[in-house]
């Protein structure tokens, strides 16, 4: 019999710590606010206090952070309803773009709310009200409070489409005694990609499952129509091109490389989506300091003939802009973040380009470039370069476009069906509460 394991001292002083530390966490809940990253009417829900009744009957939770995760909650909720009709699901996120999406989109019978920060009276008091029989993290940060609070509740727990990045790897392994506790809340774990899974393994010793990331099979992000409309009136026949969840260090290749492209297509419109919206202004700036005229989505500012760059400051369209453009650079990747998400381009009807930092869907990126889905470029030159061959070229395009489909779509079927046919047995018989 597997002697269980005694929780690290680390944890107890994180948790004693965290306990203590209400007003700073009611200060940083007050900051967010401010900042705009915070819902007003729903901030009770980030304390614990709940923005509805609980259901009768048997519940699963379901947690996915960021907006990516919640969207590969969606197609998991709808596989796992249809098995246990009878189940309520409650989805959390922490973000306000996310819960929109999920106030969007999610199914009958299931609902969203706020998770609370990690708080240990936070953590008790969300709970405490929704008492879950079965709590699902995917992808997850690993909160020691709700986490181990969760795993006293539930009957049963996993983590899916589990991931590490390599600089929380590196953290974690500092910690070896406090994650491998952790990790051992959960019943199941399955990790998106076998480094992935080699990292969780080292970490929780134990073996990790893998049949690939539950983000192939997440929904095309939406897009308004009416909208959609709009800019295409507004554009007309320009050519275009987008540069998608752009981070600081990466909008300046990318007018760069706009400015090299404008010299063979002076017709060309650049469209750049900040990863954070708030960012609009500074990539205002660098647009007049690279001598190119720019227009604020933000500001209503319309897209004018001689406007050179577009930028999309807002919340929530991303998906608008990747229907918008037969061309994509999918940002996050020019700097060391990981990368985004290139199967949301690869959906709606994108090439993709991206940098070489795509560790946070290295396998997928490396079978969209296998199959000609996808074009590494490290920098101005050769994005530009890149962007021109696909411009001059219809059918490269369109094969690469096509090619870029077929990947996101492929899997999409088989992955969900695997992970869900390892989960649904697992989940408790329903008990009345």
């Amino acid at each position: 019999m597997t002697k269980p394991l005694r929780e690290p001292l680390g944890l107890k002083i994180y948790r004693t710590v965290s306990r203590a530390g209400a007003p700073v966490a009611s200060f940083a809940l007050k900051q967010r606010l401010k900042a705009g990253k915070e819902d007003a009417d729903r901030i009770g829900e980030r304390r614990g206090v709940a923005g509805r009744a609980r259901p009768e009957g048997a519940l699963v939770w379901i947690h996915g952070a960021s907006v990516g995760e919640s969207l590969s909650v969606i197609p998991l909720v709808e596989r796992l309803q249809a098995d246990r009709p009878d189940y309520n699901f409650l989805v959390t996120t922490g973000t306000v773009t996310s819960a929109r999406l999920m106030e969007e989109r999610l199914p009958p019978g299931a609902f969203h709310q706020f998770i609370p920060l990690d708080h240990p009276d936070y953590v008790e008091a969300f709970l405490d009200h929704w008492r879950p029989d079965a709590a699902l993290f995917v992808e997850s940060e690993f909160w020691p409070n709700l986490i181990l609070a969760a795993r006293r509740r539930a009957t049963f727990m996993a983590l899916v489409n589990g991931r590490v990045s390599p600089r929380s790897y590196e953290d974690w392994k500092r910690q070896p005694n406090a994650i491998k506790f952790i990790l051992s809340s959960f019943d199941l774990i399955i990790a998106q990609d076998p480094q992935n899974a080699e990292r969780l393994s080292t970490l929780s010793a134990r073996s990790i499952e893998t049949y690939g990331n539950l983000k192939y099979a997440a929904p095309p992000l939406p897009g308004d129509e009416a909208a959609l409309e709009t800019l295409a009136r507004e554009i007309g026949e320009r050519r275009r091109w987008l540069a998608a969840s752009t981070h600081p260090g990466e909008e300046e290749p990318v007018l760069k490389a706009a400015t090299i492209l404008k010299k063979e297509f002076p017709d060309l419109l650049t469209i750049v989506t900040p990863r954070h919206p708030g960012r609009g202004e500074e990539v205002a700036e660098l647009c007049r300091e690279q001598g190119l005229s720019c227009a604020l989505r933000s500001k209503d500012e319309p897209i004018a003939p001689d406007t050179d760059v577009y930028i999309a400051d807002t919340l929530g369209e991303l998906g608008l802009f990747y229907r918008l453009c037969e061309v994509s650079f999918v940002g996050g990747s020019l700097v060391d973040k990981g990368g985004h998400n290139p199967l949301e381009p690869a959906r709606l009807g994108a090439a993709i380009l991206h940098g070489p930092h795509v560790f946070n869907f290295d396998d997928t990126y490396r079978e969209m470039r296998r199959t000609g889905g996808a074009a590494l470029t490290r920098n101005e030159r050769e994005i530009a370069s890149a962007a021109r061959r696909l411009f001059a070229d219809n059918k490269t395009r369109r094969t690469m476009t096509e090619a870029a489909r077929k990947a996101a779509e492929a899997g999409a079927e088989r992955i969900l069906g695997e992970v869900c046919n390892r989960i649904e047995p697992a989940l408790p018989v329903e008990t009345p509460h």
